[in-house]
């Protein structure tokens, strides 16, 4: 089920060692790291594709992409398993007790989406009805993360362009001081950072962070997905083994042997 929230390690080292191998990249050169700082290059690269991505965006959507980079550090447990085998400990209950025992059984449940579910089940709410709620409370989680995902997918592709603009920059200081020798030097380097820097923006940063939420979004809407047809199964009153065969479904076959499977009507409570 869906849990506290711990650090995300595959994103953290990824990231960690990115940066690492530039550093190694231009030190096995003998370069001077300063020698790759430019501030101009900054102001045009990073300040013009955060502006770029500001005006693409609401400005509550843009403060809420920037602070969601904390949430890729972040790995929010979510496992499919854990729901499906709750689920089976649930449809016992109301198979030997009737759904109104499920009020009872809910109470040390944390996940609020479960809890919603099994409230309207507890309720008497017609099936199709509850399936509605439960949906379209899934959709708008969807639609959040979307919003979320989208921003750092926009600033990928905003950095590279703003690089290629800091490029033509460069490239234009440089050919107005041909006269001047000592001119060409730091034009050049605005016009080669930019797209050094446009580059990092995409690949070291955005595009990471943006495939991590991702993948983290898809396996909540997994485990919501599951809740949503268990609780319906539980509501018709379907035989817990086969809840449990139907949610199976939804995970990975090498990990199916490891839920329920406890006796004739599935996993005991």
């Amino acid at each position: 089920m869906v849990g506290e929230r711990k650090l995300d390690i595959a994103y953290l080292a990824g990231t960690i060692l990115g940066f690492a191998m530039l550093i190694f990249g231009i030190l096995s050169n003998h370069a001077e790291l300063l020698g790759y700082v430019d501030i101009p290059s900054v102001i045009i690269t990073i300040g013009g594709s955060v502006a770029g991505t500001l005006a693409s965006h609401k400005l509550p959507d843009f403060i809420a992409g920037l602070k969601s980079m904390s949430l890729a550090f972040k790995d929010k447990s979510m496992d499919p398993g854990a729901i499906i085998t709750k689920i089976i400990d649930l449809a016992n209950v109301a198979r030997k007790e009737g759904l109104l025992a499920l009020e009872e059984a809910s109470n040390d449940i944390d996940d609020d989406f479960l809890k919603k579910g099994i409230m309207l089940v507890v309720d008497g709410t017609d099936p199709e009805l509850v399936r509605g709620i439960l949906e379209t409370e899934l959709m708008c989680l969807e639609d959040r993360h979307k919003k979320v995902i989208g921003f750092w997918e926009k600033w990928a592709e905003l950095g590279p362009a703003w690089g290629m603009i800091g490029t033509l920059v460069g490239l234009v200081n440089m050919l107005n001081n041909m006269d001047d020798p000592s001119a060409i030097g730091p034009a050049m380097a605005v016009a080669l950072l930019t797209t050094l820097y446009g580059s990092l923006i995409a690949n070291w940063l955005c595009s990471p962070t943006a495939m991590k939420l991702k993948i983290n979004s898809d396996m909540e809407v997994i485990v919501k997905d599951v809740t949503v047809e268990g609780l319906l199964s539980i509501q018709a009153g379907e035989n817990p083994r086969v809840i449990e065969t139907k949610l199976k479904s939804f995970i990975a076959p090498k990990l199916r042997d490891t839920i329920g499977d406890e006796g004739p009507g599935g996993g005991e409570m």
